[in-house]
C-alpha cells in the first residue's frame, strides 16, 4: 500500500468526520479522500474541504484502496452485501469503526478474501484527544497496519490488541468510558450545588480539574495511584474523601461496570454476526 493510500468513508457521521479532520490537519490530502453519503448538505460540506464526495458507494469502492465502515453496528450487514461484487472486483483494505461487529462477520458478508482492521475509537476523537483500540486479521499488511494507525494517532492515540477479543476490553476500557467520567463529573457537579457552588463555577472548577489531573499522569510519568497517595496528606480532607470512596468499595464498582459493559459488548457482536 502507497503511504498515503486514496481512502474513501462510506457513511459521513460525526465519527468520519473526526478521522477526516485529524486526517486533513496531520497533512493528508484532500483529494484522497472520498466520503459517500445519501444527505445532500453533507456532501457538499465535505467537497468544500477539498475531498470527493459521491452518493455512489459502488464508485467509491472501485476508487479507493481503504475503505472505512462508518456506519451504525446494526445496519452494517444490509449495506455491505449488495456491495459485495464491487468489494470483490477491487478488494480494498476494510477498515470498520462499527462497533462489536467481528472482522470474521464483515468478511463473510463481503464474500471472503479481505483484509479487515477493527477500530474501536471513543467520543472525544471529536475534538481531537481520542483513544482508539485497532485489531487487524492475518491478511493485514504491515503497511497497512501503518497507515492505519497513522490515520488513528491524528485524532490522540491508537493501540493495537493482538487478540480480537481484547476489543471487548478495549470498549470497557476506553471506547465507552468517556461516558464513566462525564457521570462522576455529573455527580461532582451535584454535590458541589448542593454544597452552595452555582452550576457555572462547579463546572468550570470540575472540568479544570479533571483536564488537570488526567494531564499529570499523562506528563508526570507517574502512576495514578502514586499521584493520589502524594496529595492524600496524613488526616487531611482528600484523604477522608477516599477513605469515604474506599468504604463504598469503588474498586468493585467499577469492576462491576467494566464487566456489564465486557458482556454486553460481546452479546452484541454474537448477535450482529449472523
Amino acid at each position: 500500500m502507497q503511504q498515503q493510500p486514496i481512502i474513501g468513508f462510506i457513511g459521513a457521521g460525526n465519527m468520519a468526520g473526526a478521522i477526516i479532520d485529524g486526517m486533513l490537519a496531520s497533512g493528508y490530502p484532500a483529494d484522497r479522500i472520498w466520503v459517500c453519503d445519501r444527505n445532500a448538505p453533507k456532501r457538499d460540506a465535505f467537497a468544500a474541504k477539498g475531498l470527493q464526495a459521491t452518493d455512489d458507494n459502488n464508485a467509491l469502492i472501485e476508487t479507493c484502496e481503504a475503505v472505512v465502515l462508518a456506519v451504525k453496528p446494526q445496519v452494517l450487514k444490509q449495506v455491505l452485501e449488495p456491495l459485495r461484487d464491487a468489494f470483490q472486483a477491487s478488494k480494498p483494505l476494510v477498515i470498520s469503526v462499527a462497533a462489536s461487529v467481528t472482522a470474521e462477520a464483515i468478511d463473510r458478508w463481503l464474500g471472503g478474501g479481505f483484509a479487515v482492521i477493527r477500530t474501536m475509537p471513543n467520543t472525544p476523537s471529536l475534538v481531537m484527544t481520542g483513544a482508539t483500540g485497532l485489531y487487524a486479521n492475518e491478511a493485514v499488511e504491515a503497511s497497512e497496519r501503518e497507515a492505519v494507525e497513522a490515520i488513528f494517532s491524528a485524532i490522540g492515540v491508537a493501540v493495537w490488541v493482538t487478540d480480537e477479543e481484547d476489543l471487548h476490553s478495549v470498549t470497557a476500557t476506553s471506547g465507552s468510558a468517556p461516558a464513566y467520567f462525564f457521570r462522576f463529573m455529573e455527580a461532582m457537579q451535584k454535590a458541589a450545588e448542593d454544597a452552595g457552588l452555582d452550576a457555572d463555577t462547579a463546572q468550570r472548577l470540575i472540568v479544570q480539574t479533571a483536564m488537570g489531573a488526567a494531564r499529570m499522569v499523562e506528563q508526570t510519568g507517574e502512576t495514578p495511584a502514586q499521584l493520589r497517595k502524594k496529595v492524600c496528606s496524613p488526616k487531611g480532607t482528600t484523604e477522608q474523601a477516599i477513605f469515604s470512596f474506599e468504604r463504598d468499595d469503588l474498586d468493585a464498582v467499577v469492576a462491576r461496570a467494566m464487566q456489564a459493559c465486557m458482556d454486553r459488548s460481546r452479546v452484541l457482536s454474537q448477535e450482529l454476526a449472523d
